[in-house]
This record gives structure tokens, sequence and C-alpha cells, in this order.
């Protein structure tokens, strides 16, 4: 997308030139859904805005008064999408609402409808848009690695970049669905699983050889290079989609295994046989060169959405993910799909094969769309045949499930949320949570952490650390009292929202801090609780102390208010400690290279590896260094001051 495609217009900037333009604002829609237009002086004329409006793609954004992002949408005609809004009545009850608040529209134009998939989707993620549905989309899927490129190639679990040679084998929908599908294998095939490390030092077989789940590659004589790789070729197979193709040749093994009177190395191929047709006779889809397909329903049940996605590769179930979109209300079927299909596929890999229960009005710009993620054909689909119905069966059956256990999930969490606020004696829900937790090592490296809880949820997403300077080493009512006010004094700056309730992991004395902090910003407004450890500091004998009870609340271990402080106070706890961790394990690492300027990574490897080592580094002479590739008279002069003190 180039930028000359990108017209941003607003409605500020599309206006008469002889009229000052200010947005549009509209009264609460009457009955019925009709918008009535403010005539105000000065407001701006939402007609000449849409009489002048493109009928190219794009995106387009609706804002209030306040200038925030209400809901991002994409237009094939934009002129037609946004005049939607304003020259008809609205059933539904989310568009409505919507429209009354609207006060600005601004328009992105694109070449493509599929540009304006992208657009679209990167808009809703960065603005999260209050009207706009959205998925969960910052989670990674596993793999299943193979290292072909090793002499014995090894299995192994794999999630993050595909940096390695070998072959990939997914997504998994999580790492359970991986462990299993390894754990399978293992007990047909007889690959190693093992780490290289591991597998380089071995100078006797491990246990695994000897449970008959490993050749053993790693000692001399055990199996031959040739019949580990029929095992690898086979697990290649499988993995594939072509179990088939492998019983084929394993069946063609066994008889002539029989005919030559090794009657145990047929009856080994017989139960591999076996145990491949048990684990076909699990799958609904197990033809032979399946495609790819991933299963898409919609689920709704207490005012609670529920779409539920199962993968399928290679003719395998691998397993199923639930998602429960943030804003659901008034949504239609189509509306949740669309989005769930628009923002997966955005950083997930795409299959072959979409099954939807319904047809999507945009299906063909989708198509499109996804043609340009994946090389070949990529339909969306609706079940026809009766194999494609029962898994479109499946899935309800699995999205119904996971839709009760959220609920019953979600109504759990209200209830710990209800008891500590009766425990606090607060003047509303705690929904909104933060807790502050300090790590550091004999003083040094400290590190204050702070994580949020939205409803008695970790939201990992608004957690942050603060690196704790100017401290002496050990004192943490310091550490307690700069974090905190840092992250308070950066909240009230911006105007965001304020915590419902602010826990500290410590007693007294922390809480003296929090008080402190919370005084001198003018927030003592802020509930605020200590969680301070029992005797023995064992879980369940926690003493829980506020500004305004220093005698201590003692709850009983299994008070469910108890139990949600604890989690959030373990949760700030375990953050602490590796933001710390990873803070000192850099600091173990770190090369004093880095730190002299204008010696980059490159010039910093070819020193190491010329010198072999740092300390030879620093005990050579400027001649010897100046003789080193890429390093000049001045460079050697500036590494050899840094070094001597020059």
């Amino acid at each position: 997308m180039t930028q000359d495609n990108l017209a941003n217009t607003d409605i500020n900037s599309s206006a008469p030139s002889t009229t000052e333009a200010k947005g549009f604002e509209s009264d609460p829609a009457p009955a019925g859904g009709n918008i009535v237009q403010k005539e105000d002086e000065g407001l701006f004329d939402i007609e000449a805005f849409l009489k002048q409006l493109t009928q190219r793609p794009g995106v387009y954004r609706m804002l209030n008064k306040k200038g925030v992002i209400l809901y991002v949408g994409k237009a094939k005609n934009l002129k037609r999408r946004v005049s939607s809004y304003f020259k008809k009545q609205h059933d539904e009850i989310k568009t409505t609402a919507m429209v009354a608040q609207v006060a600005r529209v601004e328009v992105t134009v694109t070449d493509s409808e599929s540009e304006a998939f992208i657009l679209e989707h990167t808009l809703i993620k960065r603005h999260k848009p209050k009207y706009n549905i959205i998925f969960r989309d910052d989670k990674s899927y596993p793999y299943i690695y193979l290292s072909t490129g090793k002499a014995f190639p090894a299995l192994s679990y794999h999630r993050g970049a595909k940096r390695r040679v070998g072959e990939y084998f997914g997504p998994f929908p999580n790492a359970s669905a991986v462990q299993q599908t390894l754990q399978a294998l293992q007990k047909i095939f007889p690959v190693r699983q093992c780490a290289e490390s591991t597998f380089n030092h071995r100078s006797r077989p491990c246990l695994q050889y000897q449970i008959k789940r490993c050749s053993g590659p790693c000692v001399d004589g055990l199996v031959s290079r040739e019949a580990y790789q029929e095992d690898v070729d086979h697990t290649l197979l499988f993995l594939k989609g072509k179990s088939f193709d492998v019983i084929d040749k394993m069946g063609l093994k066994m008889e002539q295994a029989s005919a030559q009177l090794e009657f145990e190395e047929a009856g080994q191929y017989r139960d591999k046989i076996s145990a491949l047709r048990t684990i076909q006779s699990q799958h609904l889809i197990n033809q032979p060169g399946s495609k790819d397909m991933d299963v898409i329903v919609y689920e709704e049940q207490a005012n609670q959405v529920c779409v539920c996605l199962m993968m399928y590769r290679g003719g395998n179930l691998w397993g199923s993910d639930h998602f429960y979109p943030k804003y659901s209300e008034a949504a239609t079927e189509e509306d949740v799909l669309e989005a769930f299909v628009t923002q997966h596929y955005q950083q997930h890999p795409v299959p072959a094969e979409i099954l939807l229960p319904i047809k999507l009005t945009a299906q063909t710009a989708l198509e499109t769309w996804l043609k340009e993620k994946r090389p070949g054909l990529v339909e969306l689909k609706q079940p026809s045949q009766q194999t494609a119905k029962g898994l479109l069966k499946l899935a309800r059956t699995n999205a119904l499930t996971g839709l009760k256990q959220h609920l019953t999930q979600k109504a759990t969490q209200a209830d710990r949320v209800a008891a500590l606020q009766e425990v606090l004696a607060l003047p509303k829900p705690p929904n909104y949570m933060e807790c502050f937790d300090i790590s550091h090592t004999q003083g040094e490296m400290t590190v204050a952490s702070c994580v949020v809880f939205d409803e008695g949820v970790p939201n990992p997403q608004a957690y942050r650390k603060f690196n704790i300077t100017g401290i002496t080493g050990g004192d943490d009512y310091a550490a307690m009292h700069q974090a905190m006010e840092r992250r308070y004094s950066r909240l009230k700056k911006a105007e965001a929202p304020m915590p419902d309730l602010i826990v500290v992991d410590g007693g007294k004395g922390q809480l003296n801090q929090a008080i402190d902090v919370l005084k001198g910003l003018e927030l003592e407004y802020v509930p605020l609780v200590s969680v301070a450890k029992g005797e023995g500091r064992k879980a369940g004998l926690e003493i829980l102390y506020t500004p305004h009870n220093t005698v201590g609340i003692d709850l009983e271990a299994d008070d469910i208010a108890l139990h949600l402080l604890n989690y959030i106070r373990d949760e700030s706890h375990r953050f602490a400690i590796t933001a710390h961790r990873a803070k000192r394990t850099k600091a173990q690492t770190h090369s004093s290279l880095e730190s002299i300027e204008g010696i980059g990574p490159k010039t910093r490897k070819t020193l190491l590896l010329h010198f072999g080592g740092l300390n030879e580094v620093k005990q050579a002479s400027i001649q010897e260094l100046s003789k080193v590739k890429g390093v000049s008279e001045d460079k050697a002069q500036k590494i050899y001051d840094f070094f001597h003190g020059g």
C-alpha cells in the first residue's frame, strides 16, 4: 500500500470552505432507531460529508466528541457503507447506541478490499475500539519439529520462529496436543526425542531405550542408520497425513518377515499397524491425502459468545481451541465469524480449507485476502456432505462444552470479587486490581512488578515492570515507594482510570509506603490493602492490613476472598522474579565491549574470534588491536583506553 493511496480524510477537512466544521453530534436515538442530527450553529452537516465521500474500498473510523475511536470498519464501497449508518433505521441496539455517540468520521482509502482487511485488523489491535468484536490474538501456537538436517533426526516440541533446518508440523492448538502426539509417535516409531546436547554426550543408552521408546542412535551398534531412517520416514508420512501409506508399507514388511520365519519382527510390525489403526479410529476424517482444514463454529449462551476452532492437519484432528470475544452484545453470528477469520489468520497459518456454518457476506473478498497469505487454493466452505456436517456437529458440541465451563468459571470469579468487596468493605466490586512486589538478589538489580487483574482474571498485556535505581541496596520500602510513585503519577498525568483496589505484597511497612505515595499524589480515595505473610510464611495464614484497619484482618484459609488475594499476590511475585532473573541473566552475559561507543556487534565478534576471548582483548596492545580486520587505529585506541583508563 503506497502512501499516495492512503488518503486520510476526516470530516473536519472535508467540510465546505465557507463553514468551520467542528464534528457531528446527535441526540440519543428515538424509538425505532432514527438518528436526529443537531442543527446547532457550527456543527458539521453529515449530508455534505456523505455526498463527497469516495466509493473506493477502505477503512472508516467513528470517533466521539473526545476523539476516542468507537468503531473501526472496512468497506468495499466507503460511501455506501458509511451512509448506511446515517440514512436508515437500525434494529440492532449496538448500532443505534454507537451512532448516537458519533461526532466525527475518518476514512482511509486503500487500493483493494484485501488491503482494507489488513488495515482494519491493525487499527482494531492498536486502538481496541469499544464497539468492535475483539479476539485474543497474541498467542502463538506450538509445532512438532523434526531435525531432518541431522544424521539421526530428533522429534521435539517447538514454539516461536522457524529458524532451524528441518520439518515443522502444526500448528497444534495447545502444548498438551503436541505432547500427546509425541507420546503416541514414540510408542510406534522409536525416533529419539532428546536434546542435541544430551544426544552428543551419551555413552550408554538411557531409560527411553530400555522401555522401547527410542532405538538408541546415541550408542554405536544399537541401530543402523538405514533402520533409523526408515522410522524417520514413517514418522514424516504419518505427520503429513499419509498414515495409510505407512500401514501399507508396514503390512508388506510384516508379510516379508513372516515369510522368512522372522515371527518376532513380524509381530512388532503387527503391533505398530494396530496402534496406527487405533489412532486413525479416533479421527472423523482420515481419508488418504486429506487437506489441512480448520472448522470454525459459533455458539451463544447467557449473553456470552464462544468461537470454537478445530484443527485438522493431514486428515488428523490435532485439537481444538476456544475464543471468547470482547464485546458481543447484539453482534450477529456473521459479525463474530468474520471478525474471527480476519483477526486470527492475520498472524496464524492459513489451511487449504476453512469450514464455516454459514456463508459470509464478505466471503469472496476474504478468500482473495487469504490466498495472498498462503500459496495455493484457499476455500471458505459450508457443509454439504455428511462428513463435513459431522465435523461441524462435533465442533458445536465442543463450543457448547467450552461455553458452559467458561460461564461456570466466570461465575466463580465473580463470587471471589464480590467476597473481597465484602471483606474489605469496598464501595464497589474490585474488578480492576493492581498488585506490586519487589525482587532482587542481595540488593542488586532490584525490579518491581505491577500485575493487573480484570474481573478476577490476570491481564498480562497490562503488566508493568520497573527497574529500580537510586536507592540503598535491599531497601524494599524505598523500592515499593519508587515503583508506585512512577506508576500512579503516570496514570494521573494521563488521566487514566485508577484501580478499584491496590494490593501490595508485605506488611504494615509496605502499606505505609503505599499510603505516603497516594497522599503525595492526592489519590487517597483509591482503596488499598497489604497482604502480610503469616506464621511460618504458610499459605492460608496471611493477615490483611488496610489504611483504616491496622489491627489486621485474619481470614479463614478456605475463604474465597483470601484465595483471590493470594492468587494476585503470587502472580505479582512470579512476574517480579521472572523480570529480575531476566535482568540478572542479561547482566551476566553482557560483554563490556558493548559499552564502547562505535564498536558494533560485527566488530565485537571479530575481536573475540581473533583473540580467543574477552580477557585476551583486554590485554592486547594498540598495535595488536589495530591488526584486526575492521579495527582502525582510532578504534584500537578507543578500545585500549576503555580497558586501561585512558
